[in-house]
Formats: structure tokens, sequence, C-alpha cells
């Protein structure tokens, strides 16, 4: 076996050191956050202020009223967790986990990422956007974002930046599960309808994309190769495959929702009514897969290392 490399001081270098720099990227994670904030603009603009979007919508606004009695017990406990305390604990405890581990800007990523996004979601939803009269359903005020489910995502997806990368695997998971609970729960509720739920973990996405461009650095913070993250890419390949299965589900569902419409039918059989629902349910889940997905690769490529050699 050939000996190890030594350095010019004589000294044997860390193994791992070897190889390439390979330097953080900024551009991704300011690409997703420009694709989510643009992707806020068109659910917005698809669901809200076109009539046939408030026609789906409200035929999944009264679909969640069948069987909700039961679900309710499953949705009530869920939503009670989110409250403006629980959100400034989680901070406070993101934050000081990032000083703990001597990551200052780390800290301030986490403060831009839940703070952006749920001070942006109650700007958006109260000062920004309209939700116009159609004449459909109920004339309530504009909804969209859901300040519950922005909260939740917020705090998902602030766990995997504070987090050591052999944690995020497991971390993405229970976040887009707890995500998922939150979001839909609001709809069980008749607190929100699929768009406003979606647009949501949009917001969030786009201010992740923001907080990891902040946290770029030129150099790695330890010998850390770039081989070893199967883990990451394991999860991301599942969260991917999950959120193509579940939007082609969405699709079918929309697809079928918007024939009745074209045909001149209106959404309003029982059949209707749950097609429209679980399509919106599986919006849900297929925004919340994929928002998180790309945030996993976002931090993965920001992460500057050093790449051995083949």
């Amino acid at each position: 076996m050939a000996p190890a490399p030594r350095s010019t001081s004589g000294r044997v270098p860390p193994t791992g050191t070897t190889g390439a720099l390979r330097p953080g990227r900024r551009a991704p994670g300011l690409v997703l956050a420009v694709v989510s904030a643009l992707a806020v603009v068109a659910v917005w603009w698809a669901f809200v202020t076109t009539r046939t979007g408030q026609l789906l919508e409200q035929a999944a606004f009264q679909g969640s009223e069948l069987g909700a009695t039961r679900l309710w017990l499953v949705a009530e406990p869920v939503l009670e967790i989110i409250s403006l305390p629980f959100v400034a604990l989680v901070l406070l405890a993101a934050m000081l986990l990032a000083v703990v581990r001597r990551r200052v800007l780390l800290a301030v990523q986490v403060a831009v990422l839940m703070a952006g996004s749920n001070l942006s979601t109650q700007v958006l939803k109260h000062g920004v956007l309209d939700r116009p009269d159609l004449d459909v359903g109920d004339r309530l005020a504009n909804a969209l974002p859901s300040g519950h489910t922005t909260a939740a995502a917020s705090v998902s997806v602030a766990l995997l930046l504070v987090l050591p990368p052999r944690f995020r695997p497991a971390a993405a998971i229970v976040g887009v599960v707890y995500t998922c609970a939150t979001g839909i729960s609001t709809m069980v509720g008749q607190w929100h309808r699929p768009s406003d739920v979606v647009a949501a973990v949009l917001v969030v996405g786009a201010w992740a994309g923001v907080a990891a461009a902040l946290g770029v650095r030129a150099r790695p913070r330890s010998a850390r190769p770039a081989h070893g993250r199967w883990g990451i890419r394991a999860v991301v390949g599942l969260l991917l495959v999950g959120g193509a299965v579940t939007g082609a589900g969405a699709f079918v569902a929309l697809q079928r929702s918007l024939d009745h419409l074209a045909d001149g039918q209106e959404l309003a059989s029982r059949a209707d009514l749950l097609t429209a629902y679980g399509g919106g349910a599986l919006g849900v889940v297929t925004a919340a897969c994929l928002v998180v997905a790309l945030v996993l690769v976002v931090l993965d490529v920001t992460e500057p290392r050093r790449v051995l050699p083949s």
C-alpha cells in the first residue's frame, strides 16, 4: 500500500481532506425562491381569481363536510399544536441550536426562514392578494395562504436547516407528514381550501431558497467528502416518487372535475365533491413532497465540500 501523502510541514493531512474543493452554490437557492414565489402567484390566479377555479375549490370545500365529524377528532388536536407561542418557541430553540453548533449565520438563516414565511403569509393574505366575488359559494374574504400550514411547514424546514446533514433524511420525512397533516386538517375543519394550503407550502419553499442562498460558504466547515450522502439521495428520490404519484392522482381528479364543468354540469353529487376534496388533499401532499425534496437538494448543493478523486 502506498504511503499517505505528506504536507510540506511533514505531517500527514487528515483522511478525506485531499481532492478538489467544490464551493457552495448560491444559484440553486435563488432559483428555488423565484420559482416558488411565481408558483404562489400562479396558484392564486388559477384557483382564486377565475370562476372555474372557485367552482373547483367550492366543490372541495363542500366535500370536506363529508365525514367531517369523525375526521375532526383527529384534525383538531393537530391544529391545536400551532400557535404564536409555539412558533416563537421553535424559532428560539432552532436559533439556540445553531448558536450551540457555533453557526451564527445559521441562526440568521432560521430567523429569515421562519419570520419571512409567517409574516409574508399574513401580508399576502390580508394586504396583497384579493378574492374577487364571482358569485360562487359563500362570499368569504381571501384566505390564501394558510397561516397554520405556513407555520407547520416553516418549522419542518427549519429543522432541516439546523440539523446536521446525517439527520436530515429522517427530519424530512417527519416534516412532510407533519405539514400534510396540518394542511389537510385545516381543510377538514373548513378553515381553508386546497389552494390556500398549497400556496402556504410554496411560500415556505420560497423563503427556504432565500435562507439557503444566504448561508453559502466558500470553504467546507469540515473535511466531509462528497461521498456517503446516500441517505439524502434516497429520501429525495422517495419524495419525488411520492410527489409524482400523488400529483398524478390530483391531476386525474382535477381533469374529471374540469370535464364535468365543461359539459355544463354542476359539481354537486357526492362523487363530485369527494373527487374535488380528495384531489385537493392529494395536491397538498404533492406540494409538500416536492418542496421538501427540493429544499434537501438545495441545502446539499449549497454545502461546500471536498470531492475525493474516483
